[in-house]
């Protein structure tokens, strides 16, 4: 795998944002291809998670260097964040995406393959005897990735209110899902509050968590 050029620091990246969204277009058209070869190394790395699943490591750096590209397009230096940050985000969604595609296509394509033939000599397809879905690990992936970055953001993004009310409401505990799940009136009692009220707590919430989820390209 080819050697990449090493990130840039906090203060050389703020620098070609700047100059990246500039009125000089020279200057802005260079200063977004350094960001994008700068953070090639971040794409490797987060390509590497996918070595196992039957792609190879060039292919794979290819399609993740669009998320890339995409991450720089749209990255908004002042939400505070990193520009590292958000484009390890897209990389990995660009990935998750590809193979969901080929997953697709290769399902498709094997459970119309035929399998034999019936007593009247009809053609079987596998999509005839099939009853079950398999597990699908790129789907169990993207699954985990959107749940951790929900916990992160239950605990980021509300406050201590909106915090205790979406757990109650949705059986979080400890980043994981399966305590009991209330209704909006028995958290009105467990609160002292109206049950219209928690209503309302809870939309607002859930509201600044699919921001945070489209921030972070998973929703």
């Amino acid at each position: 795998m080819k050697t990449f050029e090493q990130p840039l620091s906090a203060e050389e990246e703020t620098l070609y944002l700047s100059v990246m969204h500039g009125d000089d277009k020279a200057a802005s058209h260079d200063a977004r291809q350094i960001l994008i070869e700068r953070n090639l190394r971040l794409v490797a790395h987060v390509a590497k998670k996918y070595m196992g699943c039957g792609e190879d490591i060039e292919d794979l750096i290819s399609i993740g260097t669009i998320g890339l590209i995409k991450a720089v397009n749209t990255f908004k230096p002042e939400k505070g964040s990193r520009l590292a940050t958000y484009a390890a985000k897209c990389i990995d969604n660009e990935l998750l995406m590809m193979f969901r595609a080929r997953k697709k296509i290769t399902r498709e394509i094997s459970l119309y393959e035929p399998i034999g033939t019936d007593k009247e000599g009809n053609e079987i397809n596998l999509i005839d005897v099939c009853e079950q879905e398999q597990t699908d690990i790129i789907e169990d992936m993207d699954m985990a990735a959107k749940l951790q970055c929900l916990y992160t953001l239950i605990n980021e993004r509300l406050d201590e209110r909106e915090r205790c009310i979406i757990k109650l409401r949705y059986g979080v505990l400890d980043n994981a899902l399966g305590g009991e799940e209330l209704t909006q009136r028995d958290i009105g009692r467990m609160l002292g509050i109206s049950r219209s009220y928690v209503s309302r707590i809870e939309k607002k919430a859930l509201g600044k968590l699919k921001a945070g989820l489209e921030d972070a390209k998973l929703y």
